[in-house]
């Protein structure tokens, strides 16, 4: 029986993790961010879209190859789901028992931590917020979430955070 180099790395993905991209500033952001968790092994985004950019079906998304052109085979392979509102977001996400984090460089109020630092085991399920290119992570994401990750940036741009 012959296995597909897909049904491997299938198994090998993260399936309680999920990348929460906040209120992207740029819809044709989304794509590189689609794909750059896919790289990662995380098997699902979920976009926050405010303004409704993007279409709710998971097939039109992949359909509108436009729209995402510099990610169109990471669409295809991850699991994309859009929210009207944070709120909505962090509901769906509390409801299935996720523990939500946010990435910032500094967030008072909150523990502060790198990504090697974290205490992950309180919780098997984490959305990990990504906030807008702009104004980062909303301050409603911030209170709902339990930890703030700091990822550590050595260029120029702090774009991850």
């Amino acid at each position: 029986m012959c296995t597909c180099t897909c049904d491997l790395v299938r198994d090998l993905r993260c399936k309680h993790l999920i990348a929460v991209v906040e209120d992207p500033k740029d819809v044709r952001n989304i794509g590189t961010e689609i794909r750059n968790a896919n790289a990662l092994g995380v098997e699902k985004v979920y976009v926050v879209d405010l303004r409704g950019t993007l279409p709710d079906d998971r097939q039109d998304m992949r359909d509108r190859k436009n729209r995402l052109d510099s990610s169109v085979s990471a669409v295809k392979w991850t699991f994309t789901k859009r929210f009207d509102s944070t709120e909505a977001c962090l509901s769906h996400l509390e409801k299935a028992g996720f523990t939500p984090i946010v990435t910032s460089p500094h967030v008072k109020g909150k523990k502060n931590c790198h990504p090697d630092e974290g205490d992950y085991i309180t919780s098997a399920k984490l959305p990990v917020w990504f906030g807008n290119e702009r104004r980062g992570i909303s301050q409603f994401a911030v209170e709902r979430s339990e930890i703030c990750v700091a990822i550590p940036m050595f260029g120029m741009i702090g774009s991850s955070n």
